[in-house]
């Protein structure tokens, strides 16, 4: 079978773990019973050997895909010359009584023949362990057995299965009005009777979840759509037992096709978990943001200002990156990784990133007890104390460290928030240091930062290069939209790094990141253009690249990290969190400067 696009996916899951399903009804990555766990298929990193779980028609088919409004439930329909069958794919996910999420792992797959009648095929061909040891499945009274090493699953389905080759494959038929269903349970050593699932209740508890949810998006702007799809995909990236968000759930989507850029995302960064909260609070989800702001102190609080760029869903260390020599990779682009050796680098950024959280938190009222405001204060220390020393930047590049621009720029941040948030709550004995610290690293920057040559700030301090970056310069106040260094900086940012009116990140042929080849435009940063333009009042046109970026969209409304300029292609791991935040934290700054037009 040939490789889809990465875009031709949707994502189901319980905010625990998720799984990927194509457009024509393939589960071609999931991880059970959580996102970090070893995938159980995987055909999207190694068509051959992955391991993937089908149902589809045996006759020539069309198919469409669409989420069930408003909420994470995804319905595929086949059309055939002779009829027309749904597969509705979840895993679910509701309160209980007493408010929990159920613990158990399940995807239910329920099909149904809505017209005429329809032949179908279904092939299961787990591979657990990604796909590193043995799988053993066999055939039961009602489905199929999984054995691993160290894993077991049941597949329940009334479909006889027929075992060929560590593949399970049945073929059935359905008329209209006829359905039947597959329910995968991960844990269990025999399937049971379809009925002790209790699909069908499980679904329409998974729907009333999710519509919840989406109600509570009280946005009513002109990209409502847009936003609360991206309010509900960020929820599929929570681990909601520890209150983590992982950047993306999948390892090793390439940043270019056939090249080496491919990184496992599976993870909770701290820069992910600030830009959430702001994120949530904008959206006014208080008591949301507030389970993050708490795991967020308790983070700091735990490991001081010495805590890690990123951590594992239970806020411990990740895997130490490994490469998986035996999967090809997606359209041949290797090494698959799993695990992030990035945990382990210097990021200064994130200093500035927990206290512009903190202090946006108490701006909207938020709570800052003395015993949380200890924790932040030593975050604002660390910043005054390690702003000089070069890093690996917000790109987490493996070459270097550099003195990047905007490490600088967010260890400023840092004093600059801590400052106001001590003026705040009244901790006034560092603030005069605090003062003469930031000033210091203003005029670095300024001064080592700018080149004049290039008009315009540069990656880093070394380098003539830029950096999408430093466009957070003048959102973050460090200097104003009329100041001309920022517009000048805009303008050779647009000129140098845009491709086909999207941004790099940076150019790779400039800039030693420690890996060869190129990547696709980075859209994160294009939405960072978004905001520029409009603070500059180029209200239009801002707009006009909102609308473009939100047109990279799949079908499903869920976005990647990057896109091919050239093709539209997604690129990178999917969905991306960064990329849904940005949806709904630039769509919500564009529709208060939209209302203040017509004001």
């Amino acid at each position: 079978m040939a490789y889809k696009g990465i875009g031709e996916y949707g994502l189901i899951g319980n905010s625990r773990a998720a799984a990927l399903v194509s457009t024509d009804g393939s589960i071609d990555w999931c991880c059970l019973p959580r996102f970090d766990s070893p995938s159980i298929f995987a055909a999207i990193l190694d068509d051959e050997k992955g391991g993937r779980f089908y149902i589809r028609p045996q006759t020539p088919f069309q198919t469409r895909q669409a989420y069930l409004p408003d909420t994470n439930v995804l319905q595929t329909t086949f059309q055939t010359e002779t009829g027309t069958v749904n597969v509705v794919d979840f895993m679910p996910c509701y309160r209980t009584s007493r408010r929990g999420l159920p613990q158990f792992t399940e995807i239910h797959r329920l099909v149904d023949c809505t017209e005429g009648w329809v032949p179908l095929e279904v092939v299961f061909e787990p591979r657990l362990n990604y796909a590193r040891g043995d799988t053993l499945i066999g055939a039961a009274k009602y489905g199929v057995t999984v054995k691993g090493e160290n894993d077991s699953m049941a597949l329940c389905s009334l479909v006889p299965f027929a075992i060929n080759g560590g593949r399970a494959v049945g073929s059935f038929e359905l008329g209209q009005g006829e359905s039947t269903q597959f329910i995968l349970r991960y844990g269990a050593d025999q399937p049971w009777p379809p009925g002790i699932y209790r699909a069908q209740g499980k679904l329409e508890r998974t729907v009333a979840y999710w519509e919840e949810k989406a109600g509570g998006c009280v946005y009513s702007g002109p990209w409502r759509e847009a936003i609360v799809r991206s309010y509900l995909a960020l929820h599929l990236m929570m681990y909601l037992p520890t209150g983590a968000i992982i950047a993306a759930p999948t390892t090793s989507l390439p940043e270019q096709i056939g090249g080496e850029r491919n990184w496992d995302y599976r993870f909770a960064w701290l820069r992910d978990a600030s830009l959430t909260l702001n994120a949530l609070f904008q959206l006014g989800h208080t008591e949301e943001a507030l389970g993050f702001f708490n795991w967020l102190v308790t983070l700091c609080d735990k490991c001081g200002a010495k805590a890690q760029i990123l951590y594992d869903i239970d806020y411990e260390h990740p895997l130490k990156e490994q490469i998986l020599d035996h999967l090809r990779g997606y359209r041949d682009s290797r090494p698959v990784r799993i695990g992030n050796d990035a945990y382990g680098q210097l990021q200064l950024d994130v200093f500035g990133e927990v206290i512009e959280a903190a202090y946006n938190y108490l701006g909207l009222g938020g709570y800052i007890s003395r015993r949380t405001w200890q924790s932040l204060e030593s975050f604002v220390d660390a910043a005054c104390e390690n702003w000089q020393r070069a890093d690996s930047g917000i790109w987490e590049v493996r070459g270097g460290p550099y003195h990047f621009v905007h490490s600088k720029l967010m260890c400023w941040v840092a004093v600059d928030r801590g400052i106001k948030i001590a003026e705040e709550l009244g901790y006034r004995g560092k603030i005069a240091g605090w003062r003469e610290k930031a000033q210091d690293i203003r005029d670095d920057i300024l001064t080592r930062g700018w080149n004049p040559q290039k008009r315009a700030f540069t990656q880093h301090y070394d380098t003539p290069a830029l950096d999408a970056s430093n466009l957070l310069m003048p959102l973050f106040g460090f200097l104003p939209f009329s100041d001309e260094r920022v517009t000048s900086t805009i303008e050779r940012t647009m000129e140098e790094l845009s491709l086909n009116g999207l941004l790099q990140r940076y150019r790779t042929d400039e800039t030693d990141d420690g890996l060869i080849g190129s990547e696709g435009a980075f859209l994160w940063c294009s939405f960072w253009l978004v905001r520029n333009l409009l603070k500059m009042g180029k209200v239009d046109d801002a707009v006009a690249l909102y609308e473009r970026l939100i047109g990279y969209s799949n079908h499903l409304g869920l976005l990647s990290e990057m896109v091919d300029p050239a093709t539209g292609e997604a690129l990178g791991n999917f969905p991306q969190a960064l990329t849904h935040l940005a949806v709904i934290t630039t769509g919500l700054d564009l529709t208060r400067a939209l209302e203040e037009k017509k004001a």
